[in-house]
């Protein structure tokens, strides 16, 4: 297995970015949720422009200007050794391995101007996934996390699900207060198929004798749960038990894993890689009802043979898998109304290092965003000659993360509690793009 799906360079594994911020620690109660969308008017319901969104996540941090903004006339040590091609919008280039993402440009907008200060893989991927610069006073809940609190979703569909290569213990389980809100962690992908973590029964054990066994265990919680120190913590774990059961009896989410119903061409269209036919399968799930997807395409952390790395396996993968989803997504008419968004924790160097590689960097980055309300064919932002710094429309992480919750039709500033009752906003900082906006 490649050192690069294991860990990065700082041994930041897969799984932590799916232990990051994975559980909610708002308040909010379901009722309280409920209450508020029946009491809001068809005006405050319109405001919604996504239903849902499907993330996808470049672990380790994209070579930003070797994809979405080249420098063809800097020096060279620091220029890309791609060429930059045209897109179906113009005036507007991209890589040269992005081809057929070029071909659905007019889709998509491009945020070339976004930038942080923190260019560690851990820290970065908190402040790009939460919305919230990490702090050892406070976990923040992922954006994922988040969605399932704060959007309503069908009985028997899971709110958050997370693909994702998961090693060793506890990968996606978060160990905070807010179970209730942690991913389905999806496992596989390959010729075995999926396997979702909790909502599968194994081999000759049936749904009846669960459900038997299951009123058994929820007697004796109960004679014990008032002696019990973590309450909220068992009150969490027993929401998260009863979503699981009901997604166990219903068969919307062991449909939308079956890619079989899909036409071949189209499977093959998205890819055969698990990477390729997991963005399928969160396709599947959106329309299926879920509400937030978060796939991951891990080996972006190139200190070494950047361009090698880039143009063999990972752009060419990226390519098919993101144009497919938009052009899919876009034929059913589900563009619309799913968010997509295609970002790492950081950028990388615009010095080309020893090693034919390129370093972290966190004061450039590009990431891309489509559908769900967010502009088509459109560029925000720019970076100086080199690359080095926004030059135009600078923004940050939590300016992202604001503008896809109010795309969700969600105030970025909304005032939840902690459970000691401390007053948090969603993103404390984060403002919303308005020319993101379509």
């Amino acid at each position: 297995m490649p050192r690069s799906y294991v860990s990065d360079c700082e041994g930041f594994h897969r799984r932590d970015f799916l232990k990051i911020g994975a559980g909610g620690l708002f308040g909010l109660t379901l009722p309280q949720l409920l209450r508020l969308e029946a009491q809001a008017t068809p005006e405050d319901k319109r405001k919604r422009r996504a239903n849902a969104v499907i993330m996808l996540w470049l672990g380790g941090g994209p070579s930003h200007q070797d994809m979405w903004d080249l420098k063809p006339d800097a020096p060279e040590g620091i220029r890309s050794l791609f060429k930059p091609i045209p897109t179906k919008v113009s005036g507007v280039q991209i890589s040269e391995h992005l081809p057929k993402t070029a071909q659905v440009a007019d889709k998509i907008s491009i945020i070339r101007s976004l930038y942080h200060t923190i260019p560690s893989h851990g820290p970065a991927s908190v402040f790009m996934t939460t919305g919230n610069k990490p702090t050892p006073a406070l976990d923040y809940p992922s954006m994922g996390s988040l969605t399932a609190k704060l959007v309503k979703t069908e009985k028997g569909i899971p709110p958050y699900v997370s693909f994702g290569d998961l090693r060793g213990d506890r990968g996606g389980v978060a160990g905070y207060l807010g179970t209730a809100y942690n991913p389905f962690i999806v496992e596989g992908g390959g010729k075995g198929g999926f396997r979702v973590r909790g909502i599968q029964l194994p081999g000759g054990f049936t749904l009846a004798e669960l459900e038997k066994r299951d009123r058994l265990f929820r007697g004796f919680d109960e004679t014990f749960r008032s002696l019990d120190k973590s309450a909220d913590l068992v009150e969490g774990l027993d929401t998260f038990h009863q979503q699981a059961l009901e997604i166990l009896r219903s068969d919307k989410t062991k449909k939308a894993f079956d890619l079989e119903r899909e036409p071949a061409a189209l499977r093959e269209r998205y890819g055969s890689t698990p990477f390729g036919q997991g963005v399928l399968a969160a396709r599947r799930l959106v329309e299926s009802g879920v509400r937030f997807v978060t796939i991951s395409l891990g080996g972006w952390d190139t200190h070494a043979q950047n361009f090698d790395r880039l143009s063999k396996r990972l752009l060419p993968s990226l390519d098919q898998t993101l144009s497919a989803l938009v052009e899919d997504l876009h034929a059913r008419g589900l563009l619309d109304s799913t968010l997509v968004y295609c970002a790492g924790e950081f950028g990388r160097t615009p010095k080309i290092n020893k090693t034919a590689g390129r370093d972290h960097w966190a004061r450039s980055m590009a990431v891309v965003l489509a559908g769900g309300g967010i502009q088509r064919g459109y560029v925000h932002g720019s970076t100086d000659a080199q690359g080095m710094a926004p030059a135009t429309e600078p923004c940050t992480p939590d300016d992202v993360c604001a503008t896809i919750f109010h795309c969700l039709g969600i105030d970025p500033h909304t005032e939840l509690t902690t459970s000691t009752g401390r007053p948090i906003q969603l993103f404390r900082e984060g403002r919303v793009i308005e020319k993101l906006l379509a």
